[in-house]
């Protein structure tokens, strides 16, 4: 469901600098390695990868390399062999391409698109929540490098937006575990996923159930100040939500009312909510 959010990720600037010297290149022949001059092996290898042949584009990339590794070819050669590779799917192959340029090019025009391509290999690897997410964890460090490392560049922007949406996908996982805990009735389990999700990820779309499934552990154990600490939160933050009209339900059942107690964690968490 994250394959290629942008789709037309760009070919490197390298790419366009060069392809107007494909006239006259067949992108059919098979290569020939010997004694072959390296703007040869780059425009075979480019013929490869604007047919669609990315996995024979990114071994002729890789050739212009390993024939002449010390020509201004070679890291040309290293960043399109990235992107054939992740445009084949070969994310791994990409990223160990990627962080190559990434060590012998730190002052590259492209670096940049460097770094976010690899962001992008992680992130378009995500997982849904019932899965590992361990692409997600990697997707949003090298995010957030890209942000840290180039804010003006044009792949902040939406480097930014992946990043909010990662945070959302990693607070989707801890509510899938806290509402199995909670079905189990592991309550104090359950509390504490809920409670990493109010704490770490308050800007996600995850944070009114969160507090909903709260009320509703806390209720279960007998902890009724705190249920009416968080329905206090709750409230205040989201007043329309059928999760703030289910908390309330529950605690009215209870001859309960939602009021703020200065001694609870969701009230030094969340500040002050009236």
């Amino acid at each position: 469901m994250w394959r290629r959010s942008l789709h037309a990720l760009r070919l490197p600037t390298i790419a366009l600098l060069f392809a107007a010297a494909l006239a006259g290149c067949s992108g059919d022949d098979e290569p020939v390695y010997v004694e072959q001059p390296p703007e040869e092996l780059y425009n075979e290898a480019l013929g490869q990868l604007l047919a669609g042949s990315y996995e024979r584009s990114a071994q002729g990339f890789d050739e212009v390399e390993r024939q002449h590794p010390y020509s201004v070819w070679a890291s040309r050669a290293q960043l399109m062999s990235a992107y054939a590779y992740y445009q084949g799917d070969k994310y791994d192959d990409a990223i160990n391409s990627l962080d190559r340029f990434i060590q012998l090019n730190p002052g590259s025009r492209d670096i940049a698109y460097a770094y976010y391509l690899k962001a992008i290999c992680y992130y378009e690897r995500i997982s849904d929540v019932g899965r590992d997410q361990k692409n997600t964890l990697d997707a949003l460090e090298n995010l957030e490098e890209v942000v840290r490392r180039f804010p003006d560049s044009r792949y902040a922007r939406d480097s930014q937006l992946k990043i909010d949406l990662a945070r959302d996908h990693l607070a989707g996982k801890h509510m899938e575990i806290g509402r199995y805990y909670q079905g189990q009735k592991e309550y104090l389990a359950a509390i504490n996923r809920y409670q990493t999700v109010i704490r770490d990820y308050q800007t996600t779309t995850h944070v009114p159930e969160a507090l909903h499934r709260l009320v509703e552990s806390y209720m279960a154990l007998g902890v009724y100040q705190e249920a009416e600490a968080t329905a206090a939160v709750l409230g205040y933050n989201f007043p329309g939500s059928d999760w703030y009209l289910d908390s309330y339900a529950l605690l009215t059942g209870e001859d309960l009312r939602p009021a703020e107690h200065k001694g609870s964690w969701i009230s030094r968490v969340w500040g002050s909510v009236f």
